[in-house]
């Protein structure tokens, strides 16, 4: 039997700040495919599904700018099947969405092919063929500079 690891034992959602609750869930709905359960208009929430998983959409009452120009580092991830990233990105493109970055990574944590790009408000996501999780990036590597994003695993992007 598996011991008690904490208090928590998963997630239940993830909230991301918007502008507009209704672009987003259109975005969210017809780009990236998540089911929408429900809306909320006076408060602009909606309530969205992918697979098991649950994310809630909420306008924000401060400016959306979790990230400076491209850079990624602050992303929400969504799994596709390892067989269908392809199919998958090439859905983003056909609907406008421009690849702000794309890896196939074997270390680290989550192994396998990656791209990110923004939504309407410039939250970034990511898709991911999830092949594996990894044990995480070998200690000597994770020096001063060192960034997971990088061709060579030590410079930033």
């Amino acid at each position: 039997m598996e011991e008690d690891s904490g208090l928590t034992s998963g997630v239940v959602h993830f909230t991301i700040p918007v502008s507009d609750h209704e672009k987003s869930e259109v975005f969210y709905r017809e780009v990236l495919g998540l089911e929408t359960v429900q809306v909320v208009p006076p408060i602009g929430m909606v309530f969205m599904r992918s697979g098991d998983d649950f994310v809630i959409l909420t306008r924000s009452k401060t400016p959306v700018d979790p990230n400076p120009g491209n850079e990624f580092f602050v992303h929400h991830a969504f799994r596709v099947d390892v067989d269908k990233y392809e199919a998958s990105k090439q859905h983003l493109v056909d609907h406008g969405v421009e690849i702000i970055f794309e890896e196939e990574r074997h270390e680290g944590v989550f192994h396998g092919k990656q791209c990110y790009f923004h939504d309407p408000d410039r939250n970034v996501l990511e898709i991911i063929g999830l092949e594996k999780i990894g044990d995480g990036f070998a200690p000597g590597k994770l020096d001063d500079g060192f960034s997971p994003f990088s061709s060579d695993g030590n410079k930033s992007p």
